[in-house]
């Protein structure tokens, strides 16, 4: 229980391995499937029309909300053309204020047809990357006294003799690649984030030591299957079963389950996996009508701070900004999730 209490000074911890060296992990949204752009820059376009996503994430709610992660899209193909243009923005915010990321970037895909049922798109995409460490909100182990911690009666902060780096606020070039292949009923992907390793690190311990933010690997596929196919008069009812696996550095987690849509009625189960650790059991529900659609997801842990960390909770929005346009566009079932 001790070691629970002492989580928020962990999180200072945490921004201070990051200050020193950054090995920290990307942000990864329970509702992948409802931030398609930041899942695989490939996803450009794949809407056919105007096509908004805003995601937000609170990670972990129980701990002062140790993690919040917001991302915004827009993208839109071409009619009558292979190419497709998007941009996002993603915000991401650990240690509540003490590390934050911001990234925008402009995304761009292609579409080939392999053969008459086999598509494939290539995506790439390219932008900024601010990194800022405030440095004032950390606390080190000299600082803390015995029995006021690390701020007095008197409101001052106890001093520290760690050394305030010169750089609290970096920005950098970041890109990234993408490729999807898929027919009316599945689809297979496969994305590679910061493939430049952009060096994230406010200190440098060695005069010539570049440590960068590892590649994030993420594989993704899905297959539909269309329960009871719909008319004028009834909806269509359909179960997508789906996984996505994201690795990056030491870290990786297998994200499995089933989404499925009953009309304007959505859903969904899943189960995250780190390595051999259990994570989470997820549950997802939604309501789609005409342009808008709208889903929540929850985390419940399951590892070994299950009960403690308040779970994990996710709200997704997008807008579809000429639905009934659909079907002129060449268009596959498969992605009926991710619209």
């Amino acid at each position: 229980m001790q070691k629970i209490r002492l989580i928020p000074v962990g999180f200072c911890v945490i921004a201070l391995l990051s200050a020193c060296r950054v090995q920290a992990q990307d942000p990864v949204f329970t509702q992948f499937y409802a931030a398609p752009l930041q899942l695989n820059p490939a996803f450009a376009g794949n809407a056919g029309t105007p096509f908004i996503a805003i995601n937000y994430r609170s990670q972990w709610a129980g701990f002062n909300n140790a993690f919040t992660t917001s991302s915004v899209s827009y993208d839109q193909g071409v009619r009558g053309h292979k190419n497709a243009l998007g941009i996002s923005v993603l915000s991401d915010d650990a240690g509540n204020g003490i590390y934050k990321k911001s990234t925008a970037a402009i995304h761009y895909s292609y579409k080939v047809n392999l053969t008459q049922d086999i598509i494939a798109k290539i995506g790439v995409s390219g932008g900024a990357m601010q990194t800022r460490l405030d440095w004032d909100k950390l606390i080190f182990y000299d600082q803390l006294d015995p029995v006021y911690g690390a701020t007095l009666p008197n409101g001052t902060r106890n001093p520290t003799q760690e050394t305030r780096p010169l750089e609290q606020n970096r920005t950098l070039f970041d890109i990234s690649t993408g490729f999807l292949v898929y027919t009316a009923g599945y689809h297979v992907g496969l994305s590679a984030k910061h493939l430049n390793t952009p060096d994230e690190s406010f200190l440098k311990t060695q005069k010539n030591l570049r440590i960068g933010l590892p590649i994030l690997w993420m594989i993704h596929g899905g297959y539909e299957w269309v329960i009871q196919k719909g008319n004028r008069y009834r909806p269509t009812i359909f179960a997508s079963p789906t996984m996505m696996i994201a690795k990056q550095g030491d870290f990786m987690q297998i994200n499995a389950g089933v989404y499925a849509g009953f009309g304007p009625i959505f859903g969904g189960l899943w189960y995250r996996q780190a390595y051999t650790n259990s994570d989470a059991a997820i549950v997802s529900l939604g309501f789609q009508q005409d342009f808008f659609k709208i889903g929540y997801s929850y985390d419940l842990t399951i590892s070994g701070l299950a009960g403690r960390t308040g779970g994990s909770h996710e709200i997704a929005l997008s807008f579809n900004l000429d639905p009934y346009s659909n079907k002129k566009w060449d268009y596959n079932d498969c992605f009926r999730m991710f619209r």
